[in-house]
């Protein structure tokens, strides 16, 4: 899914995602992910990235593209 694909079906919540593509000219904009994750708190989001090594990306979606503090990037 696009990042825009993801935000509007889960608007306002923590994802967890994997298979990340980042937008070539912008390592931090998401272009496309899998979504391993929803309905899960920031924290559980953290330490399954954490146990995934780097597998699992925690981003909080806003459709509204609203600056959401403390997101993992």
């Amino acid at each position: 899914m696009t990042w825009e694909e993801i935000a509007k079906k889960y608007p306002d919540q923590w994802v967890g995602l994997s298979d990340v593509e980042h937008e070539p000219d912008n390592s931090s904009t998401i272009k496309s992910a899998i979504v391993k994750y929803i309905g899960k708190s920031k924290k559980e989001l953290t330490l399954a990235q954490i146990k995934s090594k780097g597998k699992i990306l925690a981003r909080y979606t806003n459709p509204n593209k609203l600056f959401q503090l403390g997101a993992l990037g």
